[in-house]
């Protein structure tokens, strides 16, 4: 339970660091990024695993650059659909799913160096 709060957290925040290097992605609050993550999760649990199953072969032609386009809409639509969560277009959004993987995949790294740390009881 604590490693889901965790990593719900690091993603919430990883969304606002998004928000400062992409221009076009905008997170009001620490609220709305909370939900957005949620949103982000389910709808590419959902509609995005859909999606990528049913175009497996143009990603295997396009070597897997297919994926961040369909990343990018599973963005859109969450922002559509969460209040102060907004993408102002393709662009940022397909840059925004880029940098959003990079910055979660570095933060998680980091929250299991420290937790694998000798003296952390955190964890």
């Amino acid at each position: 339970m604590v490693r889901l709060l965790l990593n719900w957290l690091l993603s919430a925040v990883s969304l606002l660091i998004v928000t400062r290097i992409v221009p076009g992605f905008v997170v009001t609050g620490f609220g709305p990024a909370l939900i957005a993550v949620i949103v982000i999760g389910l709808v590419n649990g959902t509609i995005g695993f859909f999606l990528k199953v049913l175009t497996f072969p143009l990603t295997i032609l396009t070597l897997g650059i297919f994926w961040l386009i369909i990343n990018a809409l599973m963005l859109m639509l969450a922002s559509a659909i969460v209040p102060g969560f907004k993408v102002e277009g393709f662009l940022p959004a397909f840059l925004g799913a880029i940098v959003l993987s990079l910055v979660n995949m570095l933060m998680h790294w980091l929250a299991r160096m420290i937790a694998s740390s000798p003296n952390s009881t955190i964890f």
